[in-house]
């Protein structure tokens, strides 16, 4: 059993998840670090009582009663190094994941990973064989490829289908950020919701997965009941799926802990789920999804989503542009620069901010 863990993102939910498995499992929490929430900060240092916190800003940090408390990216990385725990567990949101995750793996640290942008910006700079990941897809195929002998076809992942999966799609362009972020199955953070409106959120799952699995054939349906998670089919024709419920807790002890030999979740009563209905993600109702195989071809050029991603969001999330405009400036972004992609680590800033100064400029033009 690994003795203890740092913590990256303590506030969210997949952080909050985790603390869950700690104290279940009485796993020390070396370092908790958080953004802004400090009230549920103070009261997740008064229970895990971490040697290092770390947070946001200066200012934050005043409302925060601790021995050692450090700040933003810098102390972040500087966290990593001082700790003795040789997990860090990063569920942090965003580009800014990735130097953590780059940071630890650097020092021979491993990584349970819930940071999807670490692989979608440098999955190619990476070696995964230090990463664990703890989306509940990622999660599920690994469960079913470790449970089979079998040599793997095509890999498939589950979406929920978002805030517009039921809406008129004449409608979604000019949709509210309220509209966005009314999820039909759960409450996430503000960017992994509208991530999940777009699709973009499943682009990046499929990226990783191409990342931590090698497998080039990798497709994505929606499953509304968020039951399955995933599923593979193997070269002799059969398939098989991962079911359980809608709980982060299970990829997170499996990530932690070196064995899990008691019951984490309860177990689906299959005569009460009733009927299981697959649908086609539809690039009409979804824009982004038409550069899912030009993504499979070339992953590095995961980079120029993310990138055009988070310009977007940022402008949507302000009120500057309709909902429909994200997913305009993402396919914009990525025809423009389709030729272009990072051939090591020292690229992937340059190209980044290329990427949002273009995005930037095309949505105050249009």
């Amino acid at each position: 059993m690994k003795s203890s863990i740092v913590l990256l993102g303590s506030t969210g939910s997949i952080g909050r998840a985790t603390l869950k498995i700690c104290k279940k499992y009485n796993i020390k929490v070396e370092a908790l670090v958080a953004n802004n929430n400090t009230k549920l900060l103070q009261e997740q240092i008064e229970e895990f009582k971490p040697n290092f916190v770390v947070v946001g800003s200066k200012e934050k940090a005043k409302e925060i009663k601790h021995q050692k408390i450090f700040i933003a990216k810098e102390g972040i990385l500087k966290v990593i190094n001082l700790s003795k725990s040789n997990l860090v567990v990063n569920a942090l949101v965003g580009y800014f994941g990735l130097f953590p995750t780059l940071e630890a793996i650097k020092i021979g640290k491993k990584v349970a990973l819930a940071n999807k942008e670490s692989l979608v910006v440098a999955g190619a700079f990476i070696d995964t064989s230090k990463i664990t990941p703890i989306d509940s897809e990622h999660f599920g195929l690994k469960y079913l490829l470790d449970c089979s002998l079998k040599t793997p076809k095509r890999l498939i992942i589950t979406a929920s289908g978002g805030a517009f999966r039921n809406w008129e799609i004449k409608n979604i362009q000019k949709a509210s950020l309220k509209d966005a972020l009314n999820h039909p199955n759960w409450a996430m953070g503000e960017k992994i919701t509208i991530d999940s409106a777009t699709m973009v959120n499943k682009l990046f799952e499929i990226l990783e997965a191409r990342w931590l699995f090698g497998v080039e054939d990798i497709d994505g349906v929606i499953e509304e009941k968020s039951l399955i998670h995933a599923l593979v089919e193997f070269i002799d024709g059969s398939s098989t799926a991962h079911f359980a419920t809608t709980s982060m807790e299970l990829p997170i002890a499996y990530a932690i802990l070196e064995k899990v030999e008691d019951q984490i979740l309860k177990n689906l009563n299959l005569l009460e789920i009733g009927k299981i209905e697959f649908k086609k993600i539809d690039s009409k109702r979804y824009p982004v999804w038409e550069i899912k195989e030009d993504l499979l071809k070339n992953p590095k050029s995961g980079l120029i989503l993310n990138s055009a991603n988070e310009a977007a969001l940022k402008e949507f999330m302000e009120g500057k542009i309709a909902f429909g405009e994200i997913s305009k400036a993402i396919l914009k972004a990525f025809k423009k620069f389709e030729k272009v992609t990072p051939s090591s680590l020292d690229d992937v800033p340059k190209i980044d901010k290329e990427v949002r100064n273009f995005v930037q400029s095309y949505l105050k033009r249009g």
